[in-house]
Parts: C-alpha cells; sequence; structure tokens
C-alpha cells in the first residue's frame, strides 16, 4: 500500500469520524435538553399541586396565576399566601415528589414577607429511606417580593440526574470514543507497519549494495588466480590472495554486525564487566579511526578532562561504542571532517561527547536515530555505507551498563552524541 493510498483513507476516516461526533454532539445535546425538559415539566406540576394541597389544607380560595416560576433549570420559586411550617412543607414536597418518581435530592427555603427575609433552609432527600444530607448549597441569587410569601426549592444535582437518565446516549458515546480511539490505534499500528517495512527494504538494500563488493571483488581476484602462469609470479599472486582475505574479513564483520543486532534483540549479550580506564580505550580508537579514514585528511581533537577515568563495564563493548561514534562523525563529517571528542566528570560517572561539524540530522528525524535499521534518509544515493544498525547497539550498551545517551544536532552545524557512563557500585577503591 502506497503512502498516497494511506494519506487518502486516513483522510477519509478522518473526515466521516468528525462527522459521526458532529452528529452524535448534536443528538446528545437534544437529547438533553428534552429530558431536561421533561423533568422540569415534572418538578413544575409537582409544585403546581403543592401548591394546591396546601390552599386546600389552609381553605384559601384566592386565585394564584402561575404560582411557580422557574429561576434557573435547577432552581425554582413558588408563591403561596400563607405562612408554612417547615416540617409540613417538607412532607408535602416529599410526598408530591415520590408520586412523581422525582428522586433527587433538593434544597428547600421559605421566606416571610413579613420579616423579608429567607427563615428556612434544608437540604432533603425524597425518601423516608434517604437520611437528611444536612450539606446547604447554594441556590442562584433571586429577587422576593416583600408583598407575599414564597418557598423555593433547588435540586443540586439536577445535572447529573439528567445525564444518569440518557444510559443510551452515554453508552453510545463512549461506544463511539471507545471506535475512535481504537481507529487511532489501528492507524499509527499501520503507520508503523509501513515505516518499519519501508526501514527493511532499505536495509536490505544497503546490506545488499555492502556484500556485493566484497564479493564481486572476491570472484575477481580468484578469477585471475586461476589464470595459467600466475603461480610464476609470487608477489602478484600474494597481492591477489590479500585481496581475497582482506575482502573475507570486511564480509565477515558485516554479518558479525547483522549476527551482533540478533544477539541483542534475544537479550543474548554477554557482558564480562570489569574496571578499565576509557581514556586508554580513547587514544587507541583515535589512531585507528584516522587510519582508516586517512583519505578525506580527518582530523581528531581530544580533550580528556576527566580526573577519574576508572569505570565499571564491558571493555569490549565500550571499545565498539568509541569505534561507532568516531566512525559515523568520519562519515558524516564532509570532505574534511572534524571531530572533537571530549570527557568530563560527575560525581557519579563519567560524560564522553563526541562533536562533528558535518551534515547535521534533520529534528524531525533525530527521534528514530537510534532505531535498529534505522538510517538519516538521503533517498537512494549510497554515498555513506551502512546498515543502519551502529546507533542502535551504542544505545543498546550504553543501556546495559546503567547509562544514558542524549543527541544534539543542528542541520548544517553538524551533531554531538553525549555518553553518560556511571562508575558502578562495584568499583575498587
Amino acid at each position: 500500500m502506497s503512502r498516497g493510498t494511506i494519506r487518502i483513507i486516513i483522510f477519509l476516516a478522518a473526515a466521516l469520524f468528525i462527522g459521526l461526533v458532529t452528529t452524535q454532539i448534536f443528538w446528545v445535546k437534544k437529547a438533553y435538553e428534552i429530558t431536561q425538559n421533561q423533568i422540569q415539566h415534572e418538578i413544575e406540576l409537582a409544585l403546581v399541586n403543592v401548591v394546591q394541597d396546601i390552599k386546600e389544607h389552609t381553605e384559601d380560595s384566592t386565585f394564584l396565576v402561575d404560582p411557580v416560576t422557574m429561576v434557573s433549570p435547577n432552581f425554582f420559586r413558588v408563591q403561596i399566601n400563607e405562612e408554612l411550617q417547615p416540617f409540613y412543607l417538607e412532607s408535602m414536597l416529599q410526598t408530591e415528589f415520590l408520586n412523581r418518581e422525582i428522586n433527587y435530592k433538593f434544597q428547600y427555603s421559605i421566606y416571610n414577607c413579613f420579616n423579608d427575609s429567607v427563615v428556612y433552609t434544608k437540604a432533603v432527600g425524597t425518601s423516608t429511606n434517604k437520611p437528611n444530607s444536612g450539606e446547604i448549597s447554594v441556590p442562584p441569587s433571586v429577587e422576593w417580593d416583600d408583598d407575599n410569601h414564597y418557598f423555593s426549592v433547588f435540586f443540586p444535582s439536577l445535572d447529573f440526574e439528567i445525564i444518569s437518565q440518557m444510559r443510551f446516549w452515554v453508552f453510545s458515546s463512549v461506544m463511539l470514543i471507545a471506535v475512535l480511539i481504537f481507529f487511532t490505534y489501528v492507524i499509527s499500528v499501520i503507520l508503523k507497519q509501513k515505516r518499519l517495512s519501508e526501514i527493511k527494504n532499505d536495509f536490505i538494500n544497503n546490506m545488499t549494495h555492502e556484500l556485493k563488493t566484497p564479493i564481486s571483488t572476491i570472484a575477481l581476484a580468484s578469477d585471475v588466480l586461476m589464470q595459467s602462469g600466475i603461480e610464476s609470479n609470487p608477489e602478484r599472486l600474494k597481492n591477489y590472495a590479500r585481496i581475497i582475505r582482506d575482502e573475507n574479513q570486511r564480509l565477515q564483520n558485516q554479518v558479525e554486525r547483522v549476527l551482533q543486532i540478533a544477539r541483542l534483540e534475544k537479550e543474548e549479550l554477554e557482558m564480562n564487566k570489569q574496571q578499565f580506564d576509557l581514556h586508554e580505550l580513547i587514544e587507541l580508537a583515535v589512531p585507528t579511526i584516522e587510519m582508516n579514514f586517512a583519505e578525506k585528511e580527518l582530523k581528531i581533537s581530544t580533550r580528556l578532562n576527566s580526573s577519574n577515568p576508572i569505570i565499571w563495564g564491558d571493555e569490549m563493548h565500550i571499545t565498539n561504542v568509541i569505534f561507532n561514534l568516531l566512525d559515523n562523525a568520519a562519515k558524516y563529517g564532509g570532505d574534511l571532517p572534524e571531530i572533537d571528542v571530549e570527557t568530563r566528570q560527575s560525581e557519579k560517572g563519567i560524560f564522553l561527547s563526541v562533536s562533528d561539524k558535518g551534515l547535521g540530522i534533520p529534528k524531525e528525524q533525530q527521534k528514530d536515530i537510534f532505531e535498529k535499521f534505522y538510517r538519516v534518509s538521503t533517498g537512494n544515493v549510497h554515498d555513506v555505507k551502512g546498515f543502519g544498525l551502529g546507533l542502535h547497539y551504542v544505545k543498546t550498551i550504553v543501556d546495559a551498563h546503567g547509562g544514558k545517551i542524549k543527541l544534539n544536532s543542528k542541520l548544517g552545524e553538524g551533531s554531538q552524541f553525549e555518553l553518560f557512563f556511571p562508575y558502578g557500585t562495584e568499583l575498587v577503591n
């Protein structure tokens, strides 16, 4: 599947899900409004019945127009003509609410026009089986008419009660979110697999390119050795035999690097840790790298500032780490590479940095630079050889020693790899 096809699929799926989410939000909002209106209507009817019962109880024949006023979606003011006893009002409210299955906690207040103040407030449940909560909530402010008596009813958890009655819509919304999360996960897996496939193909291409040259060289040298009369020229015979030996060693090194990564993946890496001098490894590696890249006029500057370069670790693997970093810096350092190697000491270990002034690494690729087989994209150009295993190996070894590795790089300005190796608890003072 091509990258363009994947982008089209993602775009269409995203548009579909945006449409579904928008539709879901619209209908959930509508359902909420309908449920809210139904509950408010039931509350208003219940309060009107309470007013009628109070009028019958007090034998009040006065006609009240719209005695119930909804101040806010969960706060209702009710006009009456007589003073009320709190417990009588509470009993009437609970009975009427239960009859209409309005099983919500509420808070009622009584306003006395003679005192021009709220004389009583209480938070209660709607069932005799529910204890009084005793927690008074602050209702919205309301203007009382000092010529009348009023009581108010406030439902502090009405929004939650409305949502609890919308079980289907809540369930469908949760399922939609779950599907969206799952779809996002699937897309991320597809993109990751696509990326891994590209990396794998790039690795195969690079490996084929790297192995083809020594194989071809060995084949040509073998053909020369098979020619008649070659034995009469010992110097030429020795030269071609050396070529075969060197190219064979090159093949062995490449195969060993691949097998080394395979052992890392299977966690079969063996560590032979002991005390050694990190500075000595650096001083041994620098001349070798300079000799390997003599055609580039490589320059390596060292500033070994750590006063205690003795660390605990596997000397062979740490040596390979140093070689890998120097080799990368030389490869990507341009035509005249300049490399700086520096150590500095901290209380817990040693910092080792390898810097170059070469191509640098684009910011968007830096997060993948330590992935297995990953190489900085250069299209189909194979001017820099490698399998994309070196930095993955470096990070694996650093992690195995309890250390850390950090990359600082700017495109066109070069790169710096900073490693930290702890001294280790096994050090002998």
